[in-house]
């Protein structure tokens, strides 16, 4: 629905806007400013405190360029992803992450040292990381909106032109008017709480969605991480040093971070309790554990629990597209979606370029956020470049698919949104819908999620924070609808996508599932580029 762009609130002008202030964000920021651009970043939270890397330690899929350790490296999860990485876009990513991590040395990010001297530059802390990473975007001359989330983009018949939304602190709508977006906005995790994600809902591919873009991999998004009942610390990688039990004490055969998951997963739908404790964990191996993941042990001390030698129950967070690979259809080297103007980074983009159909926490995740912020960053600033001053010269109209209205909320709006987010929510979370999945499962749940799409569809939403929140449940909703046509569409078991039903993997679909659409949604194939293929 094209609707008028707002004639009210703050204005801005800008060669390239951000969408997203996490490392794909601020790295697409960064990289746009350093060509020249006019840059403005808008936040949904705080540029450099918000998101899911901003608490939390990371790996970074960092490994130096020689040539026997990055074939070993990019044959890692090549398999476990189902074949679907592309040789050429992992040696990009390699080679940029390798470029990004040694600059963030140089621009003064205190990498550890070992007794020799060396830094060791395969991981992240979080805070440390994205506050240096604020502190370089403002260096730069980035003007940062805080606080900002986006509503809806903006565009004319020449392609996507800026975006507006609503600041929380003050009620103000508002506005860009750019030459190029990136949409760095994160993946879904659809409020289920994970440390970091409540901000991350899948904004970014409605709003991508809405501008015509598509999707891909969204069948790869049925990510659940390991974490104690009593926590939002998903960390699981900490749980490859965990054994799991029974309240009685015995092993819970199979049960384990990388391939045991689902094991936990059918105990806990039996409704068997599963505990744990990291055992795996020798003395001298502890405190290195506490200082690289401090939050993780929080809950825990707060507690009294000593993990290393107590049981403790876990459950399994959903992390959806957030741990997944799915996400917005990268069409070119410069991370572009197909729609002129508009580009992609980070989790908001399908990571399935350099994984495939699996991949984690940080690693390649961390490493594509980096390596795509700046692939954006160089192809938004050389767009906006290329239109000049005419960009400043639109008229663009927004494209939300709801109609945006001024005025106040009416009552019972907020408790009607929350309604939306509940039901959406019991269709995702349920480990025998989106875990263990089957077509009369998806199918029954993609009739409660059309139901859904169409009543929010024409509902007016308030240029307001509760208008957020609405857009949110939207979102949420859309994302849901093409994470399970697409699971519908691949009938065999691939990367993390598991089908009860068709439990082996079939080479004859070894291609790329991409979808799109707002009331009806579409999945149609595309073919896997022939070199990725790895020997």
């Amino acid at each position: 629905m094209n609707q008028p762009a707002l004639k009210e609130g703050l204005k801005w002008t800008a060669d390239v806007l951000v969408i997203g202030g996490g490392p794909a964000g601020t790295w697409a920021a960064l990289t746009a400013a350093a060509k020249g651009s006019k840059v403005i970043l808008a936040d949904k939270g705080y540029c450099g405190s918000s998101g899911a890397t901003a608490p939390s330690g990371t790996g970074v899929w960092y490994v130096k360029p020689e040539a026997e350790l990055r074939e070993a490296a990019k044959a890692s999860r090549y398999a476990m992803g189902g074949k679907l990485a592309e040789h050429r876009w992992m040696d990009r990513v390699l080679d940029r992450t390798y470029e990004n991590m040694n600059r963030l040395g140089v621009s003064g990010y205190p990498f550890p040292v070992d007794e020799a001297g060396n830094p060791y530059r395969r991981g992240l802390q979080g805070p440390e990381y994205m506050r240096l990473m604020r502190k370089l975007v403002k260096k730069a001359g980035v003007t940062i909106l805080d606080h900002s989330p986006v509503l809806q983009l903006l565009a004319d018949e020449h392609g996507v032109a800026g975006a507006a939304g609503v600041r929380t602190q003050s009620g103000e709508a508002w506005s860009v008017q750019a030459g190029a977006v990136v949409i760095a906005t994160g993946g879904c995790a659809f409020l289920s709480k994970a440390l970091g994600c409540n901000v991350l809902t899948g904004d970014g591919y409605l709003f991508a969605a809405e501008a015509g873009a598509s999707l891909s991999g969204m069948e790869f998004s049925n990510a659940y991480a390991i974490c104690p009942t009593f926590s939002s610390v998903t960390k699981t990688a900490y749980y490859s040093y965990a054994s799991f039990y029974y309240e009685d004490g015995s092993v819970v055969e199979g049960a384990g971070s990388k391939r045991g998951r689902s094991v936990i997963a059918r105990n806990l739908l039996a409704g068997r309790q599963v505990f744990a404790k990291l055992d795996g964990a020798d003395a001298e191996l502890q405190p290195l554990l506490r200082t690289a993941q401090t939050n993780f042990f929080l809950p825990f001390d707060r507690r009294g629990i000593n993990p290393f030698k107590d049981v403790f129950p876990v459950t399994l967070r959903l992390e959806g597209t957030v741990r997944g690979t799915g996400g917005i259809r990268i069409t070119d080297e410069s991370c572009g979606t197909g729609v002129p103007g508009l580009y992609a980074a980070g989790d908001a983009a399908t990571r399935e370029l350099i994984c495939g159909g699996f991949t984690g926490g940080g690693s390649h995740n961390a490493a594509w956020a980096m390596s795509s912020g700046s692939f954006a960053g160089e192809g938004a600033a050389a767009y906006a470049a290329r239109l000049g001053r005419h960009s400043y010269h639109r008229a663009p109209v927004g494209l939300s698919s709801s109609p945006l209205v001024h005025g106040e909320v009416k009552a019972g709006a907020a408790a009607r949104t929350a309604e939306y987010v509940e039901a959406v929510q019991a269709e995702v979370k349920p480990y025998d819908i989106n875990l263990f999945r089957t077509e009369q499962g998806l199918t029954s749940s993609l009739g409660r999620l059309d139901g859904l799409w169409t009543e929010q569809r024409s509902r007016e939403i308030r240029l307001t924070p509760e208008g957020v929140k609405a857009r949110e449940a939207q979102a949420m909703t859309a994302t849901a609808r093409w994470m399970y046509n697409s699971a519908l569409a691949r009938t065999e078991t691939r990367g993390m996508h598991k089908r009860e039903d068709f439990q082996g993997s079939d080479d004859t679909q070894h291609h790329r599932l991409i979808s799109g659409g707002l009331d009806q949604v579409w999945v149609k194939t595309e073919e896997v580029a022939k070199e990725s293929v790895l020997l």
